[in-house]
């Protein structure tokens, strides 16, 4: 019997994580799969990017908004529940696939375990320094199956009571992408985004909502070092998380510098490029400290959004002031490149199918109990 897998996806970045799996099981005639969007692929400050979910060849698509007239994160939960609930109701998945520590990730785990539905979190067992760790392990703990990057994940799920045989190490999916052969020319994405710049630097800095109080002042001693530096630099727009809008402003400020370029949302694989072929990336996204190593990318981590979270050697772990974030970016121009593969080899989506064919994952009950060790 066919077995139809539902994956949910709330921003252009876990899209880019989710689809090497998605290409998988789409190319598996003995799997049926619907993507669900909603979160900034409906929103239009950030380019409605839903359209590059039916772009990718996934033609099996559902959207629906949870943007509303603010962005309180407990709202933007409720209005996600509320909106997919009758998608999966009328869809029926075997599996419902979420992704990381957003919030449509944490309203796709409850609302999958409250239909009776297996719900299965790729990248749980992970740490950052903000709410984000809290709905991250909250999935962990909503969800019956877990996909996770390495070892160290794989400890703190059991940690959390899961069950070993829930747990499949597959690696990080994106991962799969970046070791591919698919990313585009820099050139073509100098072009197709407008950049000038025969070198750069990247800068991507998100809301940490529970810091939501002095995030101006973080956002203006970023902004002033990275204005100080006199170096080119393309930015992207922050997360829609609570916050966002002083980041943003903050953002558009500093773009009226001729060294700067600020772009609403990259593509995946066209950011992959970027961050490959950057001088270093600076600010809070987990692009730094994932991602960045695997391309051998110094990066200047700012702030507490990804504390806890594993390190490599050329990450340069600052706090949000001015003077110590010119210095990092100093220190990163000269730090030799050389890439760091704690994430994965490039062969998660070959892992998760072949988890999907196995009895071990069919035979998982929906009905959870605490692994006692």
């Amino acid at each position: 019997m066919t077995k139809k897998i539902l994956f949910l996806t709330g921003t252009r970045a876990d899209f880019g994580k989710l689809k090497p799996l998605i290409r998988g099981v789409s190319a598996d005639a003995a799997l049926d799969y619907v993507v669900v969007a909603t979160g900034m692929h409906l929103d239009d400050r950030y380019g409605r990017t839903e359209i590059e979910i039916t772009k990718s060849g996934f033609r099996h698509l559902v959207s629906f908004s949870n943007s509303g007239p603010d962005d309180a994160m407990d709202l933007t939960l409720a209005r996600t529940i509320t909106g997919l609930s009758p998608i999966v109701q009328h869809q029926a998945p075997d599996l419902l696939v979420v992704h990381g520590d957003r919030v449509e990730a944490l309203a796709g785990a409850i609302t999958g375990s409250l239909n009776n539905v297996l719900v299965a979190h790729v990248e749980g067992g992970e740490f950052s320094g903000t709410v984000d760790e809290l709905m991250r392990h909250s999935v962990t703990k909503l969800s019956h199956v877990h996909y996770v990057a390495n070892e160290a994940a794989r400890d703190v799920v059991l940690q959390l009571g899961e069950s070993p045989d829930s747990v499949w190490m597959i690696g990080s999916p994106e991962v799969d992408i970046m070791l591919g052969s698919d990313l585009p020319d820099l050139s073509e994405i100098r072009s197709y985004y407008d950049i000038p710049f025969p070198e750069f630097a990247l800068l991507a800095f998100h809301p940490v909502t529970t810091e939501v109080d002095d995030l101006r002042n973080q956002t203006r001693a970023l902004c002033d070092a990275v204005g100080r530096s006199g170096l080119d630099f393309v930015a992207v727009y922050p997360n829609n998380d609570h916050g966002s809008s002083v980041i943003l402003d903050e953002l558009l400020q500093l773009a009226r510098l001729p060294t700067m370029r600020l772009i609403p949302s990259v593509r995946f694989e066209a950011f992959q490029t970027l961050l490959k072929h950057a001088q270093f990336i600076v600010g809070n996204s987990s692009s730094g400290v994932r991602e960045a190593g695997v391309h051998g990318t110094p990066a200047i981590n700012v702030g507490s959004r990804q504390s806890g979270r594993n390190s490599h050697p050329l990450i340069i772990d600052v706090d949000a002031r001015a003077d110590e974030i010119l210095q990092a970016i100093i220190q990163a121009r000269s730090m030799p490149r050389a890439p760091s593969m704690v994430f994965g080899d490039g062969k998660s989506a070959e892992r998760f199918v072949a988890s999907l064919h196995s009895d071990r994952l069919w035979s998982t009950s929906v009905q959870k109990v605490f692994h006692r060790t």
